[in-house]
């Protein structure tokens, strides 16, 4: 539909008189025609790439090829990718296994043939309204399945491959590792490898809540950095040698030699897309260097951009890629802006004067960038670190000017076996850096929550931010006015009253204290971590067998909330144990919401929704505004993608709103 609401804005600007319309009419052809080649191609890859799930769980043996495998030390497993036949697929597709440490078998390496015993689940579509949509990351990854090993694994046949580029990326993390010991060693190997699988949860969720979990995945800043380093070192080394600075271009030589370390690290570090997107930035600016023009160019962003689109359009959508490259705008826009030039250009009076400037544009930077990409992380992880801005304006450089160069050197130096020295200042630096991070995610109000947000807000956010990114002079001021009223509706985004997972096994209900009252606890923290993000809450999980306002039986559980001085009564099942018929029907009766994850007679009729398995199986997860009576759904999230299988005998969309509509009490 939006592609042919695209093409026939297209269309009409075409048969427009030009010297009536103008400008207007150019403008129009020009995003219309945008939108249309970019619908085409997220399609195109879609219909090409598209790898539908299977379609309910089950338990089978793989035999298959490895094809990928990553180590996760910190959780004591492996997980697999495996290339194998499976019942309903005409040809062998890709399967994700986590291995638990004890079933794991070192043979088992990429290209190797392997077999298995494991329990299978299709691809998960969001847990709830606004969560990660795995599902959709698996269509365009291939994954048909994803699940847990029950057996070990057997290797049926030694893989042929002498040296692949993951084995090449985990004996470079092993040997990091090997060199610079404990948590520093970790995030070296990370920085270096990208290997990330053995950093502690403690230190990932430290730097996460200090706005610094971007340096442990390698993007922009850690491919500048080499490419930047190299390139540095390359031409001031042919500079030094008048016979080569004489007959050779010593920037392009320079560049080249860059170009090729850029190349290098992404393929070592695995050629993930937002590293292969930061790589072809770096090769940009090494052309723009080379020929001497200005590097640091939106034209350059949006060459950058394109070749992403082209070839990965549906990361367009993620938080990677808008962050990243919001991030890079941000930069070039800020430092072209004409009163930072004014400032950068007026007159230094001596060194003290320029560093002291110097110093303050990068807390301005930081400030600028922080500003940008909080609104992002707060919308598709519903937290940020408040203090980030702060906290990079010291980790940046350091990780940039000091870390990584020391990280390089030392791995130069062990061909020799003299890096040892190195290694201990590096550590020394990462300790400082952990450091860092753990000082300001432990300081009061480090970590701000928001519960989801509605989508159209965020469009006016990236709308109003773009307007004041790409126009020049006073003009640009206006996209300040949509951008505020984009975060002011943002901060005032209601919390759901009640959030119900698809299952209908997991239940979170807000409003009543720091915690978050649960139906069950569950056995990890993936649930806890999904309800409380969900929820927009900093709190723990609390279940209702432990709070004083509920009454739970084996079979139920019930409480009275108060919204705005209004009272609903909950009922909410916890086993599938039989119930007598009319002992039920009185039950619900008396209840306004009835939650349960299996299908409740008919004769159960609340006052206001009946919330069972045959409703979670058409609208999949929900959250519930008692206030609002707003009930929001993951279908209606969804639309008919490939990724999300609708039910065959779906509820019409009327009666989901009407049910909405019933759930505002009188």
């Amino acid at each position: 539909m939006l592609l042919g609401l695209a093409g026939l804005a297209l269309l009409v600007a075409i048969v427009l008189d030009d010297a009536e319309f103008g400008l207007l009419r150019l403008a129009v052809i020009g995003v219309s025609a945008m939108s249309c080649a970019g619908l085409a191609t997220i399609w195109l890859k879609s219909e090409l790439v598209g790898q539908p799930g299977i379609a309910s769980p089950r338990v089978v043996w793989l035999q298959g090829q490895l094809v990928e495998r990553r180590e996760e030390t910190a959780k004591a497993r492996s997980r697999l990718v495996v290339r194998t036949p499976i019942e309903g697929f005409a040809a062998p597709v890709l399967v994700r296994v986590n291995l638990a440490k004890d079933k794991d078998d070192p043979e088992a390496r990429q290209g190797a043939i392997i077999r298995l015993r494991a329990r299978l689940m299709p691809p998960a579509p969001p847990m709830l309204p606004g969560a990660y949509d795995f599902a959709r990351t698996a269509w365009f990854s291939g994954i048909a399945a994803t699940g847990s090993a029950l057996s070990n694994v057997e290797v049926l046949r030694e893989s042929d491959r002498s040296m692949t580029l993951r084995g090449m990326q985990s004996a470079l993390a092993n040997h990091v590792r090997t060199m610079l010991g404990g948590s520093p060693g970790n995030i070296a190997a990370a920085l270096a490898s990208g290997d990330r699988g053995a950093i502690a949860i403690t230190d990932e969720d430290a730097m996460r809540d200090a706005g610094l979990t971007h340096l442990l995945s390698i993007s922009g800043l850690h491919v500048s950095a080499l490419v930047g380093f190299v390139y540095w070192v390359i031409a001031r080394m042919l500079a030094l040698v008048p016979w080569i600075a004489l007959r050779v271009r010593v920037p392009i030589a320079g560049a080249f030699a860059g170009a090729l370390a850029g190349i290098a690290y992404t393929l070592l570090t695995g050629a993930e897309v937002p590293t292969v997107r930061s790589c072809i930035g770096a090769l940009l600016v090494l052309v723009a260097l080379a020929l001497g023009r200005d590097p640091l160019s939106l034209r350059l962003v949006a060459v950058g951009g394109l070749l992403v689109m082209l070839f990965w359009p549906e990361a367009v959508i993620g938080p990677s890629f808008q962050m990243s490259f919001s991030a890079v705008i941000a930069i070039i826009a800020f430092h072209t802006a004409a009163p930072v030039r004014g400032f950068l250009n007026a007159d230094h009076h001596g060194p003290f004067i320029r560093f002291v400037r110097q110093l303050v544009l990068l807390l301005a930077t930081g400030v600028v960038i922080e500003l940008a990409l909080m609104p992002i992380g707060l919308f598709h992880f519903h937290r940020a670190g408040v203090y980030g801005a702060l906290a990079n304006v010291i980790a940046i450089p350091l990780t940039t000017f000091v870390i990584m160069p020391m990280i390089g050197m030392a791995l130069m130096l062990d061909l020799g076996g003299i890096g040892a020295p190195v290694w201990w200042l590096a550590g020394k630096a990462l300790e400082f850096l952990l450091a860092l991070a753990h000082f300001v995610a432990s300081r009061p109000g480090a970590v701000t929550m928001l519960p989801p947000v509605a989508p159209w807000s965020y469009g006016l956010f990236i709308t109003g931010m773009l307007w004041l990114a790409l126009w020049t002079g006073r003009v640009r001021l206006w996209g300040i006015f949509p951008s505020a009223i984009a975060i002011t509706v943002m901060i005032l985004a209601p919390t759901p009253d009640i959030l119900l997972t698809g299952d209908g096994h997991h239940v979170g209900i807000t409003g009543e204290g720091s915690n978050l009252l649960v139906l069950r606890a569950g056995r990890g923290d993936y649930m806890r971590d999904n309800l409380l993000e969900m929820a927009g809450m900093e709190g723990d999980l609390q279940t209702l067998d432990d709070w004083p306002g509920a009454r739970c039986s084996a079979d139920f559980c019930s409480l009275v909330i108060n919204r705005n001085g209004k009272r609903f009564s909950l009922l909410m099942s916890r086993s599938r144990e039989y119930i007598d018929d009319m002992a039920l029907s009185s039950a619900c009766e008396r209840a306004d919401i009835v939650i349960a994850d299996r299908r409740l007679p008919w004769s159960c009729q609340p006052k206001l929704l009946k919330a069972d398995r045959t409703l979670l199986a058409t609208t999949g997860g929900i959250t519930i505004n008692l206030h609002t009576g707003k009930i929001r759904t993951v279908a209606e999230t969804q639309g008919r993608h490939g990724w999300y299988r609708l039910p065959t005998d779906h509820m019409p969309a009327a009666r989901v709103a009407s049910t909405a509509r019933k759930s505002t009490p009188e």
